[in-house]
């Protein structure tokens, strides 16, 4: 009975976690926009949220565009450990970003996008807060009684 009362938080809170990673990831892009060569990444959250909640990918969904198994790009880089950038849930879900604007200096940064997509993201994740906050608060009057 318990269990089915908190798997909305459980699925809320692992939205949470893929929210937080998907605006680290989307401020990266915002803070490397005058990089030369630096390529804009974000988090597919359908991907993630799959393997958030033990869905797995599905064949045709990867996102993991990088050569290596090891989550690198090339075979003499040294892989991260543990939370490497861009995984949720142990599996990769980082992908490149569609170049909207082609540069010069090969940046594929489009601040309006990631502007548009931070403030986005934001949004969602400040409802997700809202729902686990409505969901605690429904859970802790049933227990009080109230």
């Amino acid at each position: 009975m318990f269990a089915n009362m908190t798997s909305g938080l459980d699925f809320h809170s692992k939205a949470l976690v893929v929210r937080a990673e998907r605006q680290r990831v989307i401020a990266s892009n915002i803070a490397n926009a005058d990089t030369p060569g630096y390529v804009a990444r974000d988090v597919d959250f359908k991907a993630a949220m799959s393997n958030a909640t033990g869905g797995g990918l599905t064949a045709g969904t990867s996102n993991h565009q990088n050569g290596g198994s090891s989550g690198t790009t090339h075979a003499r880089h040294i892989p991260l450990s543990g939370g490497a950038i861009g995984t949720v849930g142990g599996t990769s879900t980082l992908a490149y970003a569609a170049q909207s604007q082609p540069s010069l200096d090969g940046n594929s940064v489009d601040l309006d996008r990631e502007r548009a997509n931070f403030v986005d993201n934001s949004v969602r994740y400040e409802a997700t807060l809202r729902f686990i906050n409505g969901q605690s608060k429904t859970i802790l009057s049933a227990i009080q009684g109230q």
